[in-house]
């Protein structure tokens, strides 16, 4: 009875205490922190199939440094050369995973990762797994194409400085975007060939082409996940060969054909590999491809090398071995020996290089700065692994907090960087 009788009593105490009165401030909550405006080149974003997000990290301190959530299946962000913002094509359902259905392009500041408006497109944009081609920015900064598929297919256009819906492209046969220079994208086709759709200044369209073919999507097609070299467009087939894609002029111009794969190398059944399997380090002109060995149609499968080329010579430069991207459970990474003493805190790199099976490598990058860092990821792993670009040598392992690894993208352009 006399617990009672206290217990009681603490109650009426609680019930009479003024809340203006009392000497303990209210907490506020809702603090936002912003990113330095001291950025770096080696700063990149690490996309999450699973939690949907992209993670930005920086590389030189092995840091997370932030995050975007993008919705419903994997972000893909649309990077501009000079504004200080950022976009990204969303998807979102009234009940989760089901209900209405609402598609935007979300414009996100820069320094503080917040959402400061969006623009409402057609419920219908494409989700896959890879998005790399499933959205692109002109060359003059004024308009992104979305990539819709219900399954006809068409380009949804977002005028990005007014920040409105400008309309719908239908492209028949044809899809995915790629810039082409100012108001100016192009589809691939089921045919081998592209069409070139350019806008006018109200983001309408202003003309269609279509090429002729430029590769045989029977017998051996390109990949869509293609890199930009200047003003060339390169896609590599299945087979490892790369045709390029010169978009400077009135019309695409297709350059001869090259090999990745030597004959003695095709011997022995070397193949590209991976889901994001090129890269290209443009004040080099160097091409970075995964390669795995394997049979015909292997060609997404992770790569266990990274051979290195240049594009003027179309010579072999370098191949580098691929050591483990490292371990990650719940988004954090798996480290052994981290605070021992030497030498037993390099346990971690030896166990990850000797004993645990390395899971192939499925994503790859490199930074365009004058120092550039190569970026490697595995689908299975949040963590990264990153090397010397430019002499292969490895430097570190990067947990990014993400549960998988789906997109690398950096946002390091000419005009200076936006984060």
């Amino acid at each position: 009875m006399a617990m009672h009788r206290v217990l009681c009593c603490a109650a009426l105490l609680c019930l009479t205490i003024d809340p203006a009165r009392a000497d303990v401030p209210l907490e506020r909550t809702g603090r936002v922190e912003v990113l330095s405006a001291e950025r770096s080149p080696h700063w990149i974003w690490v996309g999450d199939i699973l939690l949907q997000r992209s993670a930005l990290l920086d590389l030189d301190r092995g840091r997370f440094l932030g995050m975007i959530s993008a919705g419903f299946g994997p972000p893909a962000v649309l990077f501009p050369r000079k504004r200080a913002e950022f976009y990204v094509p969303e998807t979102y359902y009234s009940r989760g995973s089901r209900g209405d259905r609402s598609d935007v392009v979300t414009i996100y500041d820069a320094r503080s990762l917040t959402p400061v408006a969006e623009v409402p497109i057609p419920p219908k944009r494409m989700i896959n797994v890879l998005p790399s081609g499933n959205a692109a920015i002109s060359d003059d900064d004024r308009f992104a194409a979305v990539v819709n598929m219900t399954p006809a297919t068409s380009l949804s256009i977002v005028d990005l400085e007014e920040r409105t819906f400008a309309g719908e492209i239908a492209t028949p046969g044809c899809t995915l975007a790629y810039a082409a220079g100012a108001r100016r994208f192009f589809s691939l086709c089921a045919n081998g060939s592209l069409l070139m759709v350019t806008l006018d200044g109200a983001g309408r369209e202003a003309s269609k082409q279509r090429s002729e073919p430029f590769f045989d999507p029977t017998r051996d097609p390109v990949t869509e996940k293609a890199v930009r070299y200047r003003d060339r467009w390169l896609f590599v087939s299945f087979e490892g060969f790369v045709h390029p894609v010169d978009v400077s002029g009135a019309e695409p111009r297709f350059g001869e054909r090259w090999s990745l794969i030597g004959e003695d190398d095709r011997a022995r059944s070397w193949r590209i590999g991976g889901g994001q399997h090129l890269a290209v380090h443009e004040p080099s002109g160097h091409l970075y491809s995964l390669m795995h060995r394997g049979g015909v149609d292997t060609h997404k499968q992770p790569g266990s090398e990274l051979w290195v080329f240049d594009l003027e010579t179309k010579a072999r430069l370098q191949r580098i071995e691929l050591r483990h991207p490292g371990l990650s459970y719940l988004s954090e990474s798996i480290e052994f020996g981290k605070n021992w003493i030497w030498p037993f805190n390099r346990l971690s790199d030896w166990l990850l290089d000797h004993v645990v099976p390395n899971p192939g490598l499925t994503q790859v990058l490199v930074t365009q700065d004058e120092a550039p860092l190569l970026v490697t990821g595995s689908t299975f792993s949040g963590s990264v692994a990153v090397y010397d670009a430019l002499s292969g040598e490895f430097v570190r392992r990067v947990a990014s907090g993400n549960l998988t690894t789906q997109l690398l993208q950096s946002s390091w352009f000419e005009g200076g960087p936006t984060p």
